[in-house]
């Protein structure tokens, strides 16, 4: 369960969410979390540089790995636009982070991209359960669903 306390982190990730779709990218964001709600880093995607694992929370992952315990990677969250992809699921996975908690879940955007006709990715998109069963996931959050869809709208090119 999502408690109010952590709205505020989802809220940034959305944030994070539209500076990357004001930079010309993909609107996803990303927050990490120490157990004691300190905010140790946060990312929105990259992938407009033609690196297309520049997703935030392969780096969040990337970044808990060189810089935290493995004790403290699993005492965190990482909070997120939108569900985990398999890539990032497995990052966070092999990478031993706690739980996931996203705004808007993976079967949102999928009907959402394909009401827009965007094209399809090049990988399956499951849910973070069907890559990383272990990781306890939470998520979406009605209260931003709407923010997240709105952003990927305006990405890519419709009206609301």
């Amino acid at each position: 369960m999502v408690r109010d306390d952590e709205l505020p982190y989802l809220r940034r990730c959305v944030e994070l969410a539209a500076e990357a779709l004001e930079a010309g990218d993909e609107p996803f964001g990303a927050v990490l979390v120490a157990a004691d709600g300190t905010v140790l880093a946060e990312d929105h995607n990259r992938v407009a540089s033609g690196d297309r694992t520049r997703h935030p929370e392969f780096e969040l992952a990337r970044w808990a790995a060189a810089r935290l315990t493995p004790r403290e990677r699993a005492a965190a969250t990482v909070y997120t636009s939108g569900e985990h992809c398999p890539m990032c699921a497995a990052a966070h996975a092999w990478v031993g982070l706690g739980r996931i908690v996203y705004a808007a879940s993976t079967e949102q955007l999928v009907g959402w991209l394909g009401e827009l006709g965007a094209p399809a990715a090049p990988v399956r998109p499951l849910p973070i359960s069907a890559v990383a069963p272990e990781v306890r996931v939470e998520g979406p959050v009605p209260e931003l669903t709407g923010e997240v869809r709105a952003l990927h709208r305006r990405f890519h090119g419709a009206a609301d």
